[in-house]
């Protein structure tokens, strides 16, 4: 049985990360969620999901002069909170400090809406999970609801983001191999984002 837990905000590497809900679209194979509770001391499974209030309230507590970067990254896919994201990004940016949000791209998919307008001017980095070089080996590694569309998504997320003047990232795990890294490249490119390759590690 799962451990649960209040955690709506923690520290990792110097910065605040906040943990909003364990809701995803996506059930991915490598996902830490498989194989632990939480990050350090911190149990990441939810009891309940926060109001907006209390996960500014779990951040500022958090905060102090050292904190650089509020960072959008818990147990579940943080665009199901938008209502959080906007509070919290208003606090962050009250305290002059960046936002960044981590994503699988797919905050549309999930709230019906272009979620990007929303984004604008509350997050300063955006994070998108690639993790695959072309659909049908992401839908066989991500296991999203959405299917093989979920794909093409991701990838027009990123474009409007880099259309709406927002610092916007593409990531992948070393694991998939040099060539599908490099195929990785060629799509972040074409979106005009940057892409980050990032070492397989089974914790944090």
């Amino acid at each position: 049985m799962k451990q649960r837990s209040d955690v709506f905000a923690y520290m990792y590497g110097g910065n605040i990360y906040m943990n909003l809900t364990n809701r995803c679209c996506n059930d991915c194979t490598f996902c830490l969620r498989n194989t632990g509770d939480g990050v350090g001391e911190n149990v990441l499974w939810l009891r309940r999901e926060p109001t907006a209030d209390e996960a500014v309230g779990s951040a500022e507590k958090l905060f102090s002069p050292t904190v650089e970067e509020i960072v959008f990254c818990g147990y579940g896919e943080p665009t199901y909170r938008l209502d959080c994201i906007d509070a919290v990004a208003d606090f962050a940016h009250g305290k002059g400090i960046k936002t960044r949000l981590n994503t699988n791209g797919l905050g549309s998919l999930i709230n019906g809406f272009d979620i990007v307008p929303r984004l604008t001017g509350k997050i300063d980095t955006v994070s998108v999970s690639l993790n695959e070089a072309n659909a049908a080996a992401y839908n066989t590694v991500c296991r999203s609801v959405y299917g093989e569309k979920a794909y093409e998504e991701i990838k027009n997320f990123t474009a409007k983001c880099v259309r709406a003047g927002i610092y916007t990232v593409m990531s992948v795990v070393d694991v998939i191999g040099e060539k599908a890294v490099e195929q990785c490249r060629e799509i972040a490119k074409k979106c005009g984002a940057v892409l980050r390759v990032r070492r397989y590690e089974k914790k944090w």
